[in-house]
């Protein structure tokens, strides 16, 4: 993968191009960084032209300055996209990423090949009651990080990952994570019911782990009524961060859905 820095801003960007392939953009879950998707590079790199970012205040993006913020994380993609020459994408989200691709998704849906979101929830159509639960779980999370990296880090890979493996390579990407970050998101709920979902010209796969939280399950189902086209995986054997816990049938789960749109998943 090749590092970039998309200028004017602290995203920093890798890209593994193929010629005459088609785009995916993978997007990384909250405190971590573009790392959680090496699986999927390394399965993907000679069959789809590969584009990750670490989201501001993550991985390499750090450089922020004053005004930065995750709420500016959707133009800059946009701006990616327009300095690689990419006019169609694939988008991978998971997690926070799942709300980072939905919000590009609602702003600039021209650039949009399909749209997979894994570990998250309808950022259009997010119950309030549900809403203030996830809120009261991210001031648990600051807590904790405030107190200790390493705490915070342990919670959240119990949290994030189900088999051990994945545990350990969440704690080493998330135990880096820096305090100051935290300041980047706090403008992620300007996102949140901030737009109607209007008719996709694309197909929309969502999905989750089977041991993800209830509160996660329960999300893609209310996500499911809300948008009865689309389609809906469960992965057997894994947590909140899927791609991390069964990367093999993450992997064909996503060519299948590619390859083949709105059909190719069994819900």
């Amino acid at each position: 993968m090749k590092e970039f820095k998309l200028e004017r801003s602290p995203i920093v960007y890798y890209i593994s191009e193929e010629k005459n392939k088609e785009w995916v953009l993978f997007i990384h879950a909250a405190f971590v960084n573009y790392n959680m998707f090496l699986p999927q590079i390394e399965y993907l790199k000679n069959k789809y032209n590969i584009l990750a970012i670490d989201i501001i205040g993550h991985g390499n993006s750090t450089d922020a300055k004053k005004g930065d913020s995750i709420k500016k994380m959707s133009p800059w993609i946009n701006e990616i996209l327009k300095v690689q020459g990419i006019d169609k994408v694939h988008i991978v989200g998971i997690s926070l990423g799942a709300v980072l691709a939905q919000d590009f998704a609602n702003k600039y849906p021209y650039f949009i090949k399909s749209l997979a979101c894994f570990g998250g929830y309808d950022i259009n159509n997010f119950d309030i009651k549900m809403q203030k639960k996830n809120s009261a779980a991210q001031m648990l999370m600051m807590f904790k990080a405030m107190v200790s990296v390493k705490w915070f880090a342990k919670s959240n890979m119990n949290i994030s990952a189900y088999s051990k493996d994945a545990q350990r390579s969440f704690y080493e990407m998330n135990v880096k994570f820096p305090k100051k970050s935290f300041m980047y998101l706090a403008s992620l709920n300007s996102m949140i019911n901030a737009h109607k979902t209007e008719q996709r010209e694309y197909p929309l796969l969502i999905g989750c782990g089977k041991y993800d939280l209830p509160m996660e399950l329960s999300a893609i189902e209310m996500w499911k009524r809300n948008e009865p086209d689309c389609q809906v995986v469960i992965f057997e054997n894994a947590g909140h961060c899927v791609n991390m816990d069964v990367p093999q049938k993450f992997n064909e789960t996503l060519e299948k859905f590619w390859e083949k749109g709105t059909s190719g998943i069994q819900q």
